[in-house]
């Protein structure tokens, strides 16, 4: 009976103990994924690479040679998503998904989307399906970046640079969207409405050099539908500083610090004293 009951017990034990070994070790990633995503112009760009490490090893030219087609990464295919139509170092890409190549040169870099969004590295890759081809020069970096990073910078209303960059190479790419012609459509439509966004078309026809006589009158509309709002006589200080009539945005930004001192904020404050000191 006892030797049953150790038979028994030995059975039950391989029995829990095969499904444990079967289940594996789950171990960090050598090279983990990581997924960006960037707000920019009037969407975003998303990118999801897998980030490989130095190690100690020598990268371009060796680990990533030269003249040959690399998944810019590591494991699956490198993809980046925009939101809309951009531009790429001057050449146009519509708004989609797309793999992101790159071929890896010592003084010259060239630049590939492409549609196989279910190649895996380089595996499936087709000439035929790319969508775009261009060239971008690399940068010598003054320290070493260990692991590969993909990123933005210097990011405007309608420009910013994606950036290429491991061990002591860096590789800008131009980013650019044309939304002027968007968001000037958008304001006529939204002028026709009952509710009028006086502040926000005053802002960018100010901030981007356009009709400042029509910028400072939407500004006194707004003022008019917001008596207390510091922030828009701020702006209309603004405008009239760039139009030439310092008195008139001396007086401004005065009633923009009174208000904003009632309001407790110093910051508004401090941007209206400079803009009077400066004019």
């Amino acid at each position: 009976m006892k030797r049953l009951n150790l038979l028994t017990g030995l059975a039950i034990c391989l029995a829990t103990a095969v499904p444990a070994l079967g289940q594996g070790i789950k171990t960090p990633a050598p090279s983990p994924t990581q997924t960006i995503k960037q707000d920019f112009a009037l969407s975003s760009v998303e990118v999801t690479y897998s980030r490989p490490a130095m190690k100690g090893r020598t990268i371009m030219g060796d680990l990533v040679p030269y003249g040959k087609l690399w998944r810019t990464g590591a494991n699956a295919a490198t993809r980046i998503k925009f939101g809309e139509d951009v531009k790429l170092n001057g050449k146009p890409v519509p708004a989609g998904e797309y793999v992101l190549y790159t071929v890896p040169g010592q003084n010259n870099w060239e630049v590939i989307l492409n549609k196989g969004l279910k190649n895996w590295g380089i595996d499936g890759y087709k000439k035929e399906d790319d969508v775009v081809r261009f060239e971008a020069q690399p940068q010598q970096l003054p320290f070493p970046i260990e692991s590969f990073m993909i990123t933005f910078e210097n990011v405007r209303p309608n420009a910013m640079n994606l950036m290429i960059l491991w061990d002591q190479t860096m590789v800008p790419i131009e980013v650019t969207a044309d939304i002027d012609g968007k968001i000037m459509a958008q304001i006529d439509e939204a002028m026709k409405t009952e509710k009028k966004p006086y502040f926000q078309a005053a802002s960018y026809y100010y901030e981007n050099g356009r009709d400042l006589k029509k910028a400072l009158e939407w500004a006194d509309a707004a003022t008019k539908g917001s008596p207390d709002a510091y922030w828009i006589f701020h702006l209309k200080a603004k405008i009239q500083a760039k139009m030439g009539d310092k008195a008139g945005a001396k007086a401004t930004a005065t009633k923009s610090i009174a208000l904003a001192k009632t309001a407790k904020n110093d910051d508004y404050v401090a941007l209206n004293e400079k803009l009077i000191a400066g004019l």
